[in-house]
């Protein structure tokens, strides 16, 4: 793993915000609550979690038009924010959130590999603590987050299995694949992909190991952040 630090309470107004540095990629993710859901939620008694995704001008090498510049997101900024936000719903118990609304922000700081599992590690931080508000208030009895939710690249890069893609090692990687976890070891989503040549059972079961590794490292990451 690529040194990891979150520093949280980074937003005066967001209800659970924090800073998630994993290497040289920098995420900012932030929390809001809505006492409201979608329509297709309205009157279930279920809460809802979405997440929106986005990448600053010059979080990259060269500088990136604004998606609201040209009128619409793209199609990997729509992809990666679904994905976000299928993750975090996975981890949280919509039936004890009750029906309300948090949608989570993460916008990129710096780039260097790993955004989207980056904004998954992070996002669940913002998440946690906006929850945390929730229950210190009494509108949410019973705990909704029990299992932290952590995401991670890993790869094969020269021929080895690598933990934590920077960006060198991913635009040359392989076999390229991002895993989303919980704390106890139950998969969310699994995104393998051959970027090169193809790979074996043993090479993606290699991945998988690695990736737990990782994911347990984040996760102590992650409560360390919110004080568990």
């Amino acid at each position: 793993m690529r040194p990891v630090s979150i520093e949280t309470g980074v937003l005066k107004h967001a209800e659970g915000s924090c800073l998630i540095r994993m290497g040289d990629t920098h995420v900012l993710c932030s929390a809001t609550i809505e006492d409201r859901v979608p329509p297709f939620v309205k009157g279930t008694g279920l809460g809802w979690v979405t997440a929106e995704y986005g990448m600053l001008p010059r979080s990259t090498t060269s500088r990136m038009r604004r998606e609201a510049s040209v009128g619409k997101q793209g199609g990997r900024t729509v992809e990666i924010q679904r994905l976000i936000g299928r993750a975090l719903r996975a981890g949280v118990d919509r039936v004890a959130l009750g029906e309300r609304q948090i949608t989570v922000d993460c916008d990129v700081i710096q780039a260097d590999g790993g955004t989207r599992c980056a904004s998954i590690t992070g996002g669940w931080v913002a998440l946690r603590l906006a929850v945390a508000r929730l229950m210190k208030a009494g509108d949410v009895l019973s705990d909704p987050m029990p299992d932290p939710v952590a995401a991670v690249s890993c790869g094969i890069y020269a021929g080895q299995p690598v933990l934590d893609l920077d960006y060198p090692e991913d635009s040359a990687a392989g076999v390229d694949g991002n895993f989303i976890m919980t704390a106890s070891g139950q998969l969310i989503e699994v995104q393998m992909s051959a970027e090169g040549a193809t790979y074996s059972r043993a090479e993606m079961s290699a991945l998988l190991d690695l990736a737990e590794k990782g994911v347990g490292e984040l996760v102590a990451r992650q409560r360390e952040a919110i004080g568990a």
